[in-house]
């Protein structure tokens, strides 16, 4: 082989490898993908919600955004600090609504722009609402059918909660 071919070769093998590194460092991060979430070794937050998961049916494009508000509660004798509220995909947005009715948010999917922290303290006996919005044109005219997205609020001490939401999709 001439040098030159070797050099390239080398550079381009290492490009690929770099991306490989590259894209599991962002896997691995505090940011990680939440499709991996529901499988993993995470620690359940100490937050109760009496309903985790809705199914809206049969929703169309035509009718747009659907929403569902999930009630979260802290049950114990101490204050619990949401940290994090983060969506499975682009198409969904979480917000926190407050007692008082002021809201925090939105809260979008890593990687898809700028997803402040939550910093929700909920005190001992209180909830928060947690609203739930599904935009099903964010996919376009290819996003029809089944879809499942995830809500994952995580709390101070690395406890999550998981609050899901499932459709089918029609134009």
């Amino acid at each position: 082989m001439k040098p030159k071919t070797i050099i390239v070769t080398l550079v381009i093998f290492l490009a690929v490898a770099g991306l490989f590194v590259w894209g599991y460092a962002e896997k691995g991060g505090t940011s990680a993908s939440l499709q991996g979430v529901a499988g993993s070794n995470a620690s359940k937050s100490l937050l109760v919600a009496p309903e985790t998961f809705y199914d809206f049916g049969t929703i169309s494009m035509k009718n747009g955004d659907v929403e569902r508000e999930f009630k979260v509660t802290n049950p114990t004798d101490k204050d619990i600090t949401v940290r994090t509220v983060l969506t499975s995909c682009m198409c969904t947005t979480a917000f926190v609504v407050n007692p008082d009715g002021s809201v925090k948010g939105p809260f979008r999917m890593p990687g898809m722009g700028y997803v402040p922290p939550a910093n929700e303290t909920i005190k001992s006996g209180e909830s928060r609402i947690i609203r739930v919005v599904y935009d099903p044109n964010a996919h376009g005219p290819a996003g029809v059918g089944l879809i499942d997205r995830l809500v994952t609020l995580t709390d101070s001490s690395g406890g999550r909660l998981q609050l899901e939401i499932k459709a089918t999709v029609t134009p």
